[in-house]
């Protein structure tokens, strides 16, 4: 291994044939084991960049473009943010999470595009009802929900992260309800019809045959070992968590971008990859916080690694409430326009607009042109280097 930085690429080329030698993968971990050490090498080809202002040339690779891949993800992430600009309210906004218990993390691992789908629906619909109830809010939330599935050890841990604007329309669409200050909706409440909701449309969904289990979790097949887990659940607090409210468009979306498109681990924290394993960095937020370093098995490392690929075609960033995509435009306009009418609640930040994302095509050279395609190059070609 060369003494540049080691990236999740190099620990797939290095421990990827052996895995699938030794486990069964999925079609859609297969994709992420064989795209994935081909990104921006000479084997997907490239391009010739030419410089608009200084005519400064550079060869830039393709890329994998598959959303598992840590390098494809700023680019996507840069062009996300850029288009969420536009829809940010003046007013502080919250973060909310929601956690599946470990106990239903099994189920969902083997059933991931009917688990994930209730946790995204379970969550949209409890932030929806609480925040409408007169004795809390009183007012239609609107809410971009982002769901992640690991921990900082790799570990299955599915949750989804909630960013809500702090307040909604009223009902009669006249007025913006602001909430407290500090305080969006209490967690208890929350976390309780969480837990009622997904519950009952997990129940929903096995009595309609779409729930598999096997392997150790073939025992729930059973109805009474189905019926005595669900009743555990039910008895146990399920996580739900609001972080203290942060500030407005240049924050939230600083925020995103720490959230939306990030991968199970990215290349920065990796420290080392060779024959025998991988050490990583890792934040402990247990009873001795701090970053530490752990060190795996090439094999668990990359069997860790694809506990969090999703199915292909699964939508992991969704719009609720009034920034649903059907609505999203009328509602915005609306809002703006109720927030204008009450200026003591405004939340300035930034003169009221957020910077937006450094574009990525800058010429490295003279720092004011940009980088444009000249040339198109296959693989084989003469002028592209193998860095494979």
């Amino acid at each position: 291994m060369s003494s540049r930085r080691p990236e999740v690429a190099d620990v797939l080329r290095t421990f990827g044939a052996a895995y699938r030698e030794d486990y069964p993968v999925s079609l859609d971990q297969l994709r992420v084991l064989s795209q994935l050490p081909l990104c921006r090498t000479a084997s997907l080809g490239g391009h010739k960049l030419e410089c608009d202002n200084c005519g400064h040339q550079q060869i830039s690779y393709n890329s994998c473009r598959n959303r598992h891949c840590p390098k494809c993800q700023a680019a996507a992430r840069a062009e996300w943010l850029g288009a969420r600009e536009q829809e940010l309210l003046d007013v502080p906004y919250f973060h909310v999470v929601f956690t599946l218990p470990d106990e239903l993390a099994a189920i969902a691992l083997q059933n991931q595009r009917v688990c994930y789908g209730l946790l995204f629906q379970a969550a949209a619909e409890t932030l929806r009802t609480i925040a409408a109830d007169p004795k809390h809010l009183g007012a239609q939330v609107g809410f971009l929900a982002v769901l992640h599935t690991w921990t900082q050890t790799l570990r299955h841990h599915p949750h989804v992260h909630c960013v809500v604007p702090g307040g909604g329309i009223s009902p009669d669409q006249d007025r913006w309800i602001s909430c407290s200050e500090n305080f969006f909706l209490p967690v208890r409440v929350l976390s309780r019809l969480f837990r009622r909701l997904y519950l009952k449309k997990l129940q929903k969904a096995r009595d309609g045959g779409d729930i598999e289990l096997h392997g150790r979790l073939e025992d729930l097949r059973r109805s009474s070992a189905w019926n005595e887990t669900v009743a555990q659940l039910r008895r146990k607090e399920w996580v739900v968590y609001a972080k203290p409210p942060f500030g407005g468009p240049t924050q939230v979306l600083k925020y995103l971008a720490r959230y939306t498109h990030r991968v199970a681990i990215s290349n920065q924290r990796l420290v080392a990859v060779d024959d025998q394993g991988v050490s990583f960095r890792w934040k402990d937020r247990s009873a001795t916080p701090g970053t530490k370093t752990m060190h795996l098995a090439g094999l668990e490392f990359v069997r860790r690694f694809l506990l969090h690929v999703l199915p292909k075609g699964f939508v992991r960033i969704r719009h609720f409430g009034f920034l649903a995509n059907r609505i999203r435009a009328d509602k915005l306009d609306l809002a703006r326009r109720l927030i204008a009418r009450e200026p003591q609640k405004r939340l300035v930040s930034n003169n009221g607009k957020a910077q937006p994302p450094t574009p990525t095509d800058r010429c490295p050279r003279c720092s004011t042109g940009r980088l444009v395609v000249v040339e198109e190059l296959l693989p084989g070609h003469p002028d592209l280097l193998d860095t494979s």
